[in-house]
């Protein structure tokens, strides 16, 4: 079932371009529901982008119209990544962000692995 209110998928998009083999990426895996690759623009010293082979802009477009295989398969790959990158002993940070009040720059859902240092707070506390 599609989600209402998201923008249509936009083929073009830069992630939709290197998975079809347009764009060279630096791959650090691949299988039938996933693509890994370094960020062109790493914010922790390890910075790596799993997007899913399939038109989904969101995670919330991802869960409702992929088959659970497609939805465990990626999952799958992102737990993969994280421990062949050697982040799992002193823990990594998962991030996915959706639509332009999220950040989301590239409009193909998609999961940021970061690791590598100490990352500290995701968001500071406030007082009161």
């Amino acid at each position: 079932m599609p989600v209402t209110g998201l923008p249509p998928y936009d083929p073009g998009n830069i992630f939709a371009r290197i998975l079809r083999g347009e764009i060279p990426a630096r791959r650090v895996h691949e299988d039938a529901h996933a693509l890994a690759f370094h960020d062109v623009n790493p914010q922790a010293p390890v910075h790596v982008l799993v997007i899913p082979k399939g038109p989904w802009v969101s995670a919330a477009d991802f869960h409702a119209g992929a088959d659970a295989d497609a939805i465990a398969g990626f999952w799958r790959a992102v737990s993969k990544v994280a421990r062949d990158l050697g982040l799992e002993a002193g823990g990594y940070r998962l991030l996915t962000n959706m639509g332009p009040d999220g950040g989301q720059e590239v409009p193909h859902f998609h999961v940021h692995v970061f690791g590598g240092r100490p990352l500290g707070r995701m968001i500071a506390q406030r007082g009161g």
